[in-house]
This record gives C-alpha cells, structure tokens and sequence, in this order.
C-alpha cells in the first residue's frame, strides 16, 4: 500500500484572492464553498486538489512546504510574464543568483517555484 496525495491546504486570511489565483494559474475552477474554505481543483476531477482555509492571521515566515510549477506547451519565459501579469511576485528567500529556477509568491506572499525546463523538456523527470 502506498498514499497519495489528494487535497494541498493553503491558509489564506483572504481565501477568495488566493483561490482566484491558483485558479487562474493552473486553470482550475472552484470545486466547492463550504464555511469559508474554498476547494479548487481540475475540471476533469483529478487529484490533488487546493483546499483555501481562512485564517485571521497573514503570512509572516517562510513557507516550510511550496510548489514547484513547470511551463507546459510555452516557454518559461513567457509563463513567468503569465504569472506575474496575474498577481505573482517575484521574492528572495535565500537563493542564490546561480539557481535555474524562479522564486514567486502568490497575493498572499505564500511562496512557490517556476521551475527552468517545460514539461516538454523535462519529460517524466522529477529533477528541477
């Protein structure tokens, strides 16, 4: 037996904005409302899903735990200028000028990763 990954939780203090920028970004549609937390996911119901918690506290430390994002069928460059048109932001939490990847955060400063090779050139690899 092994275990899968099924729902990735994000606390947000305005879950609306984080969904609405995951969504746009993965094009992916809110699931499901339910006392505040926001589900999204694939249109096509596969998993992992996001679920956005509300919490009345903002982000204050860096992430312990992100996502590392690949281009898929464009080049990186031109889905990093994608993702900052939508809200993301640039960020430096330590890395250094040598790494091949991009350090981004979403509205809430909740960072994530656009990594340097496309889902084309990486194949199924799981490197950076």
């Amino acid at each position: 037996m092994s275990s899968r990954i099924a729902v990735i939780a994000i606390d947000a203090h305005q879950p609306r904005v984080v969904a609405d920028f995951w969504c746009s970004i993965l094009g992916w549609e809110v699931l499901e409302e339910d006392d505040g937390v926001m589900s999204i996911g694939s249109p096509d119901g596969s998993w992992p899903t996001i679920d956005v918690v509300p919490v009345p506290e903002t982000k204050s430390v860096k992430n312990r735990l992100h996502l590392d994002l690949r281009a898929d069928g464009v080049p990186t460059a031109d889905e990093l200028g994608r993702l900052l048109d939508l809200g993301g932001r640039r960020v430096d939490v330590g890395q250094g000028p040598e790494v091949s990847w991009v350090v981004l955060a979403d509205p809430e400063g909740n960072e994530f990763c656009l990594l340097s090779r496309t889902v084309q050139e990486a194949g199924h690899s799981s490197t950076r």
